[in-house]
């Protein structure tokens, strides 16, 4: 009987590797099988590209796919981020509106308060108890005593109408303006807007399409002028260097230029009356041809010294400040000589905070100053009817506004109106009339109001919010760049 045949050269070692293909079919079909070992599944990977975006809104993953431009995925990539930039901005532009509306408000500290709702509570009072009786109260009155004081008649113009003397005075005031005094930050004034006869709710989303438009352009064209810079200035260097201070700044100076004009129509947009009779500008478009027209054309729109001034001032302190700040300002918080995102995020963030803060004191009266330029018109042009009180000589210029802010406003904001018994409590006891100037000096705030400093500091608390949710958004998440969607504030 012959011998079995040696089974030495069938033994094949198993192999750690993953399977993806099959194993040979065995050469020697005369020697049969050993029994199958209980072995794991082998996994089987397929061709097919996993699904990629909720929206199908990036581009195909499968690489196998010729490189060509998808319409429909491209019109759906734009229209969904136009819309998630109109949404953004919709929900911060309320706020918006309402710092803008305070920075450009005129308050001086010379006018005279009127009499308050208090006043005329007093007078009903005193009609209802002089009603309640019967006697002739002449009668008790003594013949001696001195004739009581009428208020001087109001001035009046060659036409006959009443010379407006305070901005307080409410029998004056154009039903367009909104009453100053009442509104001591960027939510009073929100609040304000939307109850004023002349505004309404919708007046709070004045200039939203404008400023979509301007935030889009910026957010695009800044990146494309910082790389354009970079490979021109330093195409020639290699290897590992640190990017220069300057190129960034000038950037943003540049793309800041550039969408001027949108800045300009979105601040006067916003400041416009919204009564139809009283509007100067029905849109972006509208409002871009008759400031071209009639405010000297683009020579005028661009390089006007109260437009052009303000500008560069305004978007190049912004972004080196931002730079620089927490630079200084991290090093000296007792975290160590070295502190940077990477090696302290949350040490890095509060730096941050901390730069901020420091930088609106030196950004926010430029842009005040910038805003109350941006609404006097020039040229031809009318001047605007606008919602909140403005000053009724215009500026000559950045310094000259920030003189005039500082020495002809006050920053007691709002303001208080004493009550007729009160006055009447005080002329009896100095015993010659009193008026609200004198009043108001005897509070403890006086010093507030003989000066403007607050004036420039409109909608600084609003800021420190949003620095502080930033803040903490830094601190949960750890990401370097945490504010994008506060930029806008």
């Amino acid at each position: 009987m012959p011998a079995d045949p040696s089974l030495r050269d069938l033994y094949n070692p198993p192999s750690s590797a993953w399977a993806f293909v099959p194993p040979p079919p065995m050469q020697n079909a005369t020697v049969p099988a050993p029994a199958p070992t209980p072995t794991m599944a082998s996994y089987q990977w397929t061709t097919r590209p996993a699904h990629n975006s909720i929206f199908d809104l990036s581009p195909s993953l499968d690489l196998s796919e010729p490189a060509s431009l998808n319409g429909p995925l491209l019109l759906r990539s734009l229209v969904a981020s136009a819309l998630l930039q109109y949404t953004s901005t919709a929900l911060v532009m309320p706020l918006e509106v309402g710092k803008l509306l305070l920075q450009v408000q005129w308050i001086p500290k010379d006018a005279p308060a009127p009499p308050a709702q208090a006043d005329q509570e007093d007078e009903e009072e005193e009609e209802v108890l002089s009603d309640s009786t019967n006697e002739d109260e002449s009668y008790f009155t003594d013949p001696t005593a001195a004739r009581p004081k009428y208020s001087a008649p109001k001035p009046v113009d060659d036409q006959g109408y009443v010379v407006r003397t305070s901005v307080l005075e409410d029998g004056t005031r154009p039903e367009y303006i909104i009453p100053v005094g009442s509104m001591n930050g960027a939510w009073d004034m929100v609040k304000r807007v939307a109850t004023f006869r002349g505004e309404g709710w919708l007046s709070l989303w004045k200039g939203l399409f404008t400023s979509c438009v301007h935030d889009v352009l910026f957010s695009n064209t800044q990146p494309l002028v910082d790389s354009l810079l970079h490979s021109v200035f330093l195409s020639s260097a290699s290897g590992l260097y640190r990017p220069p201070l300057l190129l960034p700044v000038a950037s943003h100076i540049i793309t800041g230029f550039l969408l001027s004009p949108l800045d300009l129509v979105r601040t006067r947009l916003i400041v416009q009356s919204a009564m139809p009779r009283h509007r100067t500008y029905t849109g972006l478009f509208d409002a871009l041809r008759q400031i071209i027209a009639q405010e000297g054309g683009i020579r005028g729109i661009y390089f006007h010294p109260q437009l052009f001034i303000p500008t560069i001032l305004d978007n190049g302190l912004r972004p080196l400040l931002h730079i620089l700040m927490p630079t200084l300002i991290a090093p000296r918080l007792g975290f160590g000589p070295h502190v940077t995102a990477d090696t302290s995020p949350v040490a890095w963030a509060f730096a941050q905070v901390l730069g901020s803060v420091a930088s609106l004191l030196i950004t926010l009266p430029i842009e005040t100053v910038r805003r109350r330029l941006q609404v006097q018109t020039r040229g031809t042009a009318k001047p605007l009817r606008m919602c909140v009180e403005t000053r009724p000589v215009p500026y000559n210029g950045v310094v000259d506004a920030l003189w005039h802010i500082v020495t002809e406003e006050r920053s007691n904001l709002p303001i208080r109106r004493r009550s007729r018994a009160k006055r009447r409590h005080v002329e009896g006891a100095e015993g010659s009339d009193v008026d609200d100037l004198s009043m108001e000096k005897q509070d403890g705030s006086s010093w507030l109001r003989n000066t403007g400093i607050g004036q420039l500091y409109r909608g600084l608390r609003m800021r420190l919010g949003v620095g502080i949710i930033v803040f903490v958004l830094a601190a949960l998440g750890g990401e370097q760049e945490v504010d994008g969607g506060w930029a806008e504030l």
